[in-house]
């Protein structure tokens, strides 16, 4: 069955790409703000000179038509200005995670692009001096700077500075000359405009052309009726699709881009989305699944208007992952009357569009407690088809459906619901592959859970994991504040909760409590990040390979060898460092031998405080104390280890009546030694925190 959505509402322009778009309102609203970041503005004419003159550079570079640009930014305003000059300059564009550079490197590797566009603040960490060439953005003040504005804006009005921006333009556009104006401009059709990366584990990129990226850009601006006064905040890592292509949805209808202020990998997260939200008068959101569960829980739980920090959103688009419908009722709870909330459905090869739903479009009211998840219809100029149970999605503008990899299945009031993915399948001993969403379905209807993930794993509850032994477990999250109180259910409370909604063979044997469910950089339910379910008598063991269980230490054999390669490190120092000072000649027996092996334990000492420093973090982390008081009281107990060694030396190479050197040592290390087993004695003493804690209850 296939689903289609065609428009006729005319776009009001002759344009044919997104650069058109943008160069119309460069033009015709100079001085409106572009970007916004905080105290920091970028107009359309200046936004459109800065790409511009960056824009010559590239081509400079010898960049070929269709050539590939790697754009690994930290700074979002400097990525926009790079991402139109790219486009400018005829090239096409892959945006890299430079907020987390172990990431970007491997996506630089995998495009394998012409070259590779960066800060000098990012280079370092990008470029591994055996890849692409490297092009430079130029410091401009009003890109990077501190402050924000630019030093010659800041001696003109507002009206000289927009004119300066205009006569770059003018100046960037006579030094490029006509043929390349034309170049920019008149992309050939279904030239490549960017590459963008899936939510995949391992980087993969799919190719964009400028008819699509077009396409998609009116697709959105017709279902969300975009205008030059929003002010539009994406709120997902700048290399995920939503921000890769997103961004058209701001500049292609004249209204601002809103951007973080903050360092990028502090920015945008649940904690300060309200106040970013509140504080810039957004209009336009669009958020993950995991960011609108945080907007959820920071709700005031005795709340009966609309959340304030939200009330200028007329808009809330949430895409990246699965939606339930009791989730998107509750986040129309949070805006104004008439504000509308959006599940969005889409993939990479379709630039973020596919799907979308609002509730109004409902025939009926939702008449289950935890909801479906539904994908409503198609965008415009999209189409999507259910074969063999497995949604295909055609792209705006047309093309080949693309298999999602998702399974669904079209009602009889036309509305496409999602049905899991093929991925998800558990596998089970001597039956049917089990499509788990059903059940996840069935048990989100618990008072007691928020979100919840079924899958099979390995071994049986005595935790011995005979081969070909599985059993399905259930995950289960609370639920939001305002969504009640209500504990979270043991095995056999969820057993009884399920009994006539799944089968019996279908049921979880085992039950999970976890805070939340891990996601990957997307926003994605990640299930291979799943802590494994705990043996009897201990607690939840991570997914990861390798990991040592909670409660445990790391493998002892490692941890004695570690103590003395590093002791035997401190033996070789020691004379090094302080000549003399562990000199014994002259000592008589049997103090020289006492003495001596003092010397033996301060290095051993000093060993097992490094093995602890370098890997002793992630084990203590497990004990759920939280991350700044993990972090405080793992560098007190290294700290009380390792400083023996240095201390006594120094002592002993003091004159007793040196009291400026003594009054020095005193304070560098016996006032420390005295704070850090304080922090372990707070730590000791401390309970972990409950939510962060992983519970499991089974049964056989």
């Amino acid at each position: 069955m296939t689903q289609r959505s065609d428009s006729g509402r005319p776009t009001g322009t002759t344009a044919d790409t997104v650069l058109h778009r943008f160069a119309h309102w460069a033009r015709t609203t100079p001085g409106a703000d572009a970007l916004v970041a905080g105290p920091r503005r970028l107009t359309y004419a200046r936004l459109d000179a800065r790409a511009t003159l960056l824009a010559r550079d590239l081509r400079a570079s010898g960049l070929p038509p269709g050539g590939l640009v790697a754009v690994g930014v930290s700074d979002r305003t400097s990525l926009v200005v790079a991402l139109l000059a790219v486009l400018k300059a005829g090239g096409a564009y892959a945006v890299l995670d430079a907020e987390h550079p172990h990431i970007g490197r491997r996506q630089l590797a995998a495009v394998e692009p012409f070259a590779l566009l960066t800060r000098p603040a990012d280079r370092a960490a990008l470029d591994t001096g055996d890849g692409p060439p490297v092009v430079l953005l130029d410091t401009e003040p009003d890109i990077e700077g501190d402050t924000g504005t630019d030093t010659d804006a800041q001696a003109d009005t507002d009206a000289q500075a927009d004119a300066h921006a205009a006569a770059e333009t003018d100046a960037a556009g006579d030094a490029a000359g006509d043929v390349e104006a034309a170049r920019e401009l008149a992309p050939a059709p279904g030239a490549l405009a960017a590459r963008l990366f899936t939510a995949a584990a391992e980087p993969r990129s799919v190719p964009l052309t400028h008819d699509l990226l077009l396409a998609a850009y009116d697709a959105w601006a017709e279902v969300t009726r975009v205008t030059p006064e929003d002010r539009h905040l994406i709120a997902t890592g700048a290399d995920v699709t939503a921000f890769a292509a997103g961004w058209t949805r701001a500049l292609c209808s004249g209204g601002t881009l809103v951007l973080p202020a903050a360092a990028p990998r502090r920015a945008g997260t649940g904690d300060d989305l309200p106040a970013l939200v509140a504080g810039e008068g957004v209009t336009v959101l669009y958020a993950g699944p995991d960011r609108a569960a945080h907007l959820l829980a920071r709700a005031p739980t005795a709340r009966r208007d609309p959340y304030p920090a939200l009330r200028s959103l007329r808009l809330l688009a949430v895409t990246g992952d699965r939606l339930h419908l009791d989730e998107q009722a509750a986040l129309h709870t949070l805006l104004r009357p008439g504000a509308r909330v959006l599940n969005v459905y889409g993939l990479a090869e379709t630039a973020g569009t596919g799907t979308w739903l609002e509730l109004p479009r409902l025939r009926d009211p939702v008449d289950l407690p935890e909801g479906p998840t539904l994908l409503g219809t198609p965008f415009p100029g999209c189409a999507a088809e259910v074969v063999a149970g497995e949604i295909h999605l055609t792209p705006p503008g047309g093309g080949r459906p693309i298999p999602t990899g998702d399974l669904g299945r079209v009602r009889e009031d036309g509305l496409l619901e999602f049905a899991g993915r093929i991925r998800d399948r558990v596998t089970l001993p001597g039956r049917r592959p089990l499509d788990p969403y059903a059940v996840e379905t069935a048990i989100r209807g618990h008072e007691g859970v928020g979100a919840v993930v079924v899958t099979g794993v390995d071994g049986t509850p005595d935790g011995r994991g005979a081969r070909g032994t599985r059993r399905l477990v259930a995950y289960v999250t609370p639920p939001a504040p305002s969504s009640g109180t209500a504990a979270r259910p043991d095995v056999e409370e969820l057993r009884t909760h399920l009994a006539g909604k799944v089968p019996e063979e279908d049921m979880p044997q085992a039950v999970v409590r976890i805070r939340s469910l891990p996601r990957n950089r997307a926003g994605q339910e990640d299930r291979s990040a799943l802590p494994l379910p705990a043996r009897p008598g201990g607690a939840a063991r991570t997914a990861k390979a390798g990991a040592a269980a909670p409660g445990e230490a790391p493998a002892s054999c490692g941890v004695v060898w570690g103590t003395v390669a590093f002791g035997f490190v401190a033996v070789l120092l020691t004379d090094v460092l302080w000549p003399g000072s562990t000199d014994l000649t002259g000592v008589p027996s049997p103090w020289s031998a006492l003495f001596g092996l003092l010397y033996v334990f301060e290095w051993l000492s000093f060993g097992a405080g490094a093995v602890l420093l370098f890997f002793g973090r992630p084990t203590m982390r497990r004990r759920g104390r939280g991350r700044p008081f993990t972090t405080l009281a793992h560098l007190a107990v290294a700290y009380l280890l390792m400083a023996w060694w240095p201390q006594d030396n120094l002592y002993r190479l003091a004159a007793k009546n040196d009291w400026p050197r003594q009054a020095a040592l005193v304070y560098a290390f016996n006032i420390p030694l005295m704070l850090a087993a304080g922090v372990v004695a707070l730590y000791a003493l401390s309970k972990p925190k409950a939510p962060q804690d992983t519970e499991e209850d089974t049964t056989i």
